[in-house]
């Protein structure tokens, strides 16, 4: 077990102390306030999914490193040993757990037409089979805040520059030194024309402190549209989709290197945003 601040974190599984929940709970407040600000409804989802749901965005084809899944006991149980339960104790893994929050607002609006300024926000658990775990910087199970914009292309471009700006002036006022990536996304890579878009315009990219990725701004052109069936009002062309997403762990991290402890963090962060 490894004590960081008041938290304890082993295993890539953290329990955030009282500092640190009151510094995540503040982040989050913030970035969903930046969504409800510009009119953007807020929507809860679960923390699993159907492995069918997920298996519709090649989750278990572009992401089978991180993929986790779960399923309940045979019966009757004869318990775990050293800490883990026999596959044959195991009943047909059926739930995936998700590596971004994003896909609980695709899956909201599947089979639905959208107005082409549509704009959400929701938190949820992530959880990665990383490598390695790192802290607070790397984990197992993690927040993860979106705001994500449904429409059309325009739409979508217009939210990510409009986010682009805010995380990058927030930064500047918490005296961060940042670098702002292009990095490749993975959801396409097994597509061709969209593959070759992405190789011509990068559509993501991240925002990094101390070589850590604590935000991102995401263009994933028609995918998730066409993979959920979403339609644009008012023809019911195919929705062009984009997201904006903070790692809250990730955040907590940085600001606890930057000022050493939670609560100096908590009033840094506040007097940015002031």
């Amino acid at each position: 077990m490894t004590d960081v601040g008041s938290s304890r974190v082993e295993g890539g599984l953290a329990i955030l102390g009282p500092q640190e929940t009151a510094l995540l709970r503040l982040l989050d407040n913030t970035f969903a306030g930046w969504a409800i600000d510009a009119g953007a409804g807020e929507i809860s989802a679960p923390p699993v999914y159907p492995v069918a749901a997920l298996a519709n965005f090649d989750v278990y084809v572009n992401f089978p490193q991180l993929a986790l899944a779960v399923g309940g006991l045979e019966m009757p149980s004869t318990g775990p040993v050293d800490g883990q339960f026999a596959p044959d104790q195991l009943v047909s893994p059926h739930l995936g757990l998700p590596t971004a929050t994003c896909f609980g607002a695709y899956q909201y609006f599947q089979d639905t037409t959208v107005p082409a300024d549509t704009l959400v926000t929701l938190v949820n658990r992530c959880f990665r089979r990383e490598e390695y775990f790192d802290r607070l910087r790397r984990l197992l199970s993690f927040q993860m805040r979106e705001i994500v914009a449904l429409g059309s292309f325009r739409h979508t471009q217009d939210v990510i520059a409009r986010y682009r700006g805010r995380i990058e002036e927030l930064l500047r006022r918490l005296s961060f030194d940042f670098v702002v990536e292009a990095a490749s996304d993975p959801f396409f890579e097994r597509d061709g024309a969209r593959a070759l878009l992405q190789r011509m315009q990068p559509v993501k990219y991240e925002f990094q402190v101390d070589g850590l990725a604590i935000a991102s701004v995401n263009t994933h052109r028609n995918f998730f549209g066409e993979r959920c069936r979403i339609g644009v009002e008012p023809d019911g062309g195919t929705a062009f989709t984009g997201c904006v997403a903070f790692g809250l762990e990730r955040w907590v991290s940085v600001l606890l290197g930057r000022y050493g402890s939670a609560e100096a963090a908590r009033v840094e962060v506040e007097r940015a945003l002031a």
